[in-house]
């Protein structure tokens, strides 16, 4: 199956790749690789907020991580021109998690994101990767991630 029918059957979709807010272009790439700037919590029903370890739990800021690994999906698919059969695999991600001072599960947050990835990919969305907490995101968003992937030629 291909990255969106996983997807699908998994009851998931792709939004629409979302347009940079700030001074950066939302993904860059270099011979077979793909940066992808960092995607937000952002859902179709808007933007999850927060910090995890008082606003929102494990499971919610591991949800919130899903999520940006969805909108790194959809850069990717426009990276790629709309086919993310060109996508080979995911090599590294980067996550960002708000979070109170004394929270240390980020590893448990960013799974979100690294399991979409195994999800839609298999093995080639095993990848690695940084977790850490931040004091604030951008617009209060619960979690961040960033990814880079390769491509075909």
């Amino acid at each position: 199956m291909t990255i969106e029918e996983t997807l699908k059957a998994n009851g998931l979709s792709l939004p629409e790749a979302a347009a940079p807010v700030a001074n950066y272009v939302p993904w860059v790439v270099t011979g077979n690789l793909v940066i992808i700037s960092g995607q937000i919590s952002m859902s179709p029903s808007g933007l999850i907020t927060g910090k995890v370890g008082s606003d929102l739990g494990i499971d919610e800021g591991k949800a919130a991580a899903l999520l940006c690994g969805l909108n790194l999906l959809a850069q990717l698919k426009a990276a790629c021109g709309g086919d993310l059969s060109k996508a080979r695999r995911c090599v590294r991600l980067g996550g960002f998690v708000n979070c109170t001072a004394d929270f240390t599960d980020h590893p448990k947050v960013i799974n979100g994101a690294s399991d979409l990835m195994v999800l839609a990919m298999g093995d080639a969305g095993r990848h690695s990767r940084a977790a850490v907490g931040a004091p604030s995101l951008p617009l209060d968003a619960a979690v961040e991630v960033d990814g880079i992937f390769e491509i075909a030629p």
